[in-house]
């Protein structure tokens, strides 16, 4: 970390120490033994809570392996779960947009809430002309971007739990270290392939980030929310691009059922090219229990071992 920024986060624990009087939080409710009790909504935001909460935090993930953030609708448990929470994570950005009058009435009620958009430099942000004009929600395909959120959940913590505020920002130097390691490896593995092959091409529009980043042009089926629908001539036209390019594989995703891109591959072989599945990336969640893929840090290495070797083949 640079002496800049340990210095900008030693003013704002100050500061959230000495407002803490002032803050949205009740105290801490029914985590045991004195945690902080965290509830996040997607997988990446379990996993990014509990690296920077670490010993003094509870964190229960409403959205599993899998799971569609931008269809996902709350169930009453889950709006019981956040209304006993001491603070509730959630990423913005229209990700969970079935969710955001929720995230609203929690605020209203008294929760105190971590909201990662409001962490982001807006200048880094992409915005989608296919999809509304809106921000693209992915943020955590780059690494980049992903530290800004670290820094957002470890002055929120401290802010809510200013007891153990020296903790969370300890755990998180440690952790934008190693983001740097990760994306020294992404950056290593992406320029195993000359920039005509770094093409990604995947069932919905949720790799920009990761493209922008590591030098891929990124083509979706559907936009950067699974709720658009990817028409005849969206497949025919990409069926197309792949043909003219020679594109060698297609990738699936964890979260998005595997018809679209199947579909994708029979259009493409009807035009008098085969190209490959070249396996399954990790897009709105992070890998499952067992999968060896259960970090963010672990999902975004599976990818970009994914993406290159199928690229490369």
């Amino acid at each position: 970390m640079s002496r800049k920024l340990k210095r900008m986060l030693g003013i704002v624990l100050s500061l959230i120490l000495l407002t803490a009087g002032c803050s949205q939080t009740a105290g801490k409710k029914e985590s045991g033994e004195g945690l902080l009790n965290v509830v996040a909504t997607t997988t990446m935001l379990a996993d990014l809570a509990g690296v920077i909460g670490g010993e003094h935090v509870s964190v229960n993930g409403l959205m599993g392996p899998g799971i569609d953030p931008h269809l996902y609708q709350a169930s009453a448990g889950d709006v019981g779960r956040m209304q006993k929470a001491d603070v509730v994570v959630y990423n913005g950005l229209h990700l969970e947009g079935k969710m955001s009058e929720l995230f609203e009435n929690l605020s209203a009620q008294g929760i105190f809430t971590v909201c990662i958009e409001k962490s982001m430099d807006r200048t880094g942000l992409l915005i989608s002309e296919d999809d509304g004009g809106v921000y693209d929600p992915h943020i955590w395909f780059d690494v980049t971007l992903w530290k800004q959120a670290a820094q957002g959940v470890a002055e929120g913590f401290a802010q809510a739990d200013p007891e153990h505020g020296n903790s969370y920002i300890a755990n998180l130097e440690r952790y934008l270290a190693e983001l740097d390691e990760l994306d020294a490896y992404i950056q290593k593995r992406a320029a195993e392939l000359p920039k005509d092959q770094r093409v990604l091409i995947t069932a919905h529009d949720a790799f920009q980030y990761f493209g922008n980043a590591y030098g891929f042009e990124v083509r979706g089926l559907q936009g950067i929310s699974t709720d658009s629908e990817a028409g005849t001539s969206d497949v025919s036209a990409l069926a197309s691009f792949i043909v003219e390019r020679r594109i060698k594989a297609i990738f699936v995703e964890s979260s998005v059922p595997p018809k679209t891109i199947q579909a994708l591959q029979a259009a493409v072989k009807a035009q008098g090219f085969d190209v490959a599945i070249g396996g399954e990336l990790y897009s709105d969640s992070l890998g499952g229990e067992g999968s060896g893929d259960e970090t963010y840090i672990k999902t975004f290495r599976s990818n970009i071992d994914t993406i290159v070797d199928a690229l490369k083949a």
